[in-house]
């Protein structure tokens, strides 16, 4: 199975979020474990430095940018998918662009908290639990 891990996915692990931390994690151990291929938006890394850095600090951002690049892969993000993304004309761009990432690369599916914000997706949107539901199955 290959997915699109949103930012949002991204940071509860990261920060170990209260309530959302354990199934971020278990879907980047679905990942490491090779169950799933992991994919991440390029500008997924550089919002969750900016978020981590503010919080934690620059090693502690840089240290979980380097754990990310080494299980998931990462999809370049170009003028063109910018332009695909505007064309959508959803409520937040950033999902567009997620969106536009996921159906560049072809997921199965969008790991998200957010589902509301891609019910227009091409790709499916499910929640970190329920896409270890799917890996179980």
């Amino acid at each position: 199975m290959k997915l699109l891990v949103d930012t949002n996915v991204v940071l509860d692990l990261a920060q170990r979020r209260p309530g959302f931390a354990e199934a971020a994690a278990g879907v980047f151990a679905a990942i490491e474990a090779k169950r799933a291929t992991g994919f991440v938006a390029g500008h997924t890394l550089t919002t969750a430095f900016y978020v981590i850095r503010r919080t934690e600090g620059t090693q502690s951002a840089a240290l979980a940018i380097g754990d990310l690049l080494r299980v998931l892969e990462v999809v370049p993000v170009e003028r063109a998918d910018f332009m695909e993304a505007l064309a959508f004309q959803w409520r937040d761009f950033e999902d567009a662009v997620q969106a536009v990432c996921a159906q560049k690369v072809g997921v199965d599916v969008i790991v998200t908290r957010d589902l509301a914000d891609f019910r227009d997706s091409r790709i499916p949107a499910v929640s970190p639990v329920d896409a270890l539901a799917r890996l179980a199955a």
